[in-house]
């Protein structure tokens, strides 16, 4: 079996390794055959991460067939096609309990703090697993991941139809926002400042769309949205666009960070009271798959807007350099088995 390890920053190797085996009743054996390449992989690919051992199997967007289960598993069955839901918590403690088992304080992302999907066999428990038609292709599967971080994205800030919304960001998952966000009946104006970006938001269903470099936000924002926006989202998470996000909201508005930036974002308490604004935090997804299954079964993700490269495992190596080189061009890579 091949396992494509980082080994250290910037060098991944195919390794021949022994296939898993299911050692408990619950788990199930799945032949990996799509994995999207995240931020995250990038940013371990070039050592960023410091709560990464390596060496490390990277990956946690996939897609596969289930292959064989075992003897208490009734979610799933052998043929299965089947998507991961990479978020492993204890499930014990009072935070999991309570339902939150994305911000579970021994909380590991799949491919992160444990070895992932980038290998032609994985053994997981079948909780993990979400079963999809053969309508759905495996590169379109393994979408999901990303949006599923939308769709937690979309539930904290309580997004309706009526709702104007303002996404700061048209990387991936600033455009899996969109999608989600259009896919709900609701307006939005999407900000970047790469002009490349902003037509795939367009693309995407955004109604209005702004280079902040050139242009001013707020004065496009008041265009669209006459004293604020009711919903305002940082997909890029950098504290200088948190800083930014209360005086684009309307009264009443809210407000969704996602970022990991530890940097302080300078907002005086004043703009937030004044407004009565809600911010929010979105760590991964909060068991948001289910929703995303009803979003690919009902065709409601472009999978053409959002995959722009494949490789197969291979060249996995390859795959990371260029989409590296070329990241404002690129949406979404996948390495394919």
């Amino acid at each position: 079996m091949r396992a494509a390890k980082l080994i250290s920053a910037g060098k991944i190797e195919i390794e021949e390794t022994e296939k898993p085996v299911i050692r408990h009743p619950g788990e199930v054996l799945v032949e990996v055959k799509a994995v999207g390449i995240c931020g995250t992989d990038l940013h371990i690919f070039r050592g960023e991460r410091d709560d990464v051992e390596l060496p490390r199997v990277m990956g946690h967007e996939l897609s596969g067939i289930v292959r064989e289960t075992g003897t208490q598993v009734t979610r799933v069955k052998t043929g299965d096609r089947v998507v991961l839901d990479p978020v492993f918590a204890c499930g014990e403690c009072k935070t999991c309990k309570s339902g939150h088992v994305n911000v579970c304080s021994s909380v590991k992302c799949y491919g992160v703090q444990m070895d992932g999907g980038f290998q032609d066999y994985i053994v997981v428990e079948e909780s993990h697993l979400y079963p999809f038609g053969e309508e759905v292709s495996f590169e379109s599967a393994a979408l999901a991941e990303p949006f599923s971080i939308a769709a937690n994205i979309v539930a904290r800030t309580g997004v309706i139809p009526e709702d104007k919304v303002v996404v700061i960001g048209s990387g991936t998952i600033g455009l899996c926002i969109v999608q989600a966000i259009k896919g709900i009946g609701a307006a939005v104006l999407v900000s970047d400042v790469v002009e490349s970006k902003l037509s795939r938001a367009k693309e995407a269903g955004a109604d209005d769309t702004v280079n902040s470099r050139t242009h001013s936000l707020e004065d496009a924002v008041e265009r669209f949205a006459p004293g604020g926006a009711d919903v305002v989202i940082d997909a890029v998470g950098i504290a200088a666009l948190t800083e930014q996000m209360p005086d684009l909201a309307a009264p009443a508005g809210r407000l969704a960070v996602i970022g990991f930036d530890g940097a302080p974002a300078g907002i005086p308490p004043v703009k937030i009271t004044k407004k009565e604004l809600t911010i929010v935090g979105s760590r991964m997804n909060c068991r948001r798959f289910p929703k995303v299954m009803e979003w690919l079964r009902e065709g409601k993700i472009n999978e053409d807007l959002m995959i722009s490269r494949k490789y197969p495992v291979e060249e996995i190596q390859k795959a990371f350099e260029e989409t590296l080189a070329d990241g404002q061009d690129t949406v979404k890579t996948l390495i394919l088995f």
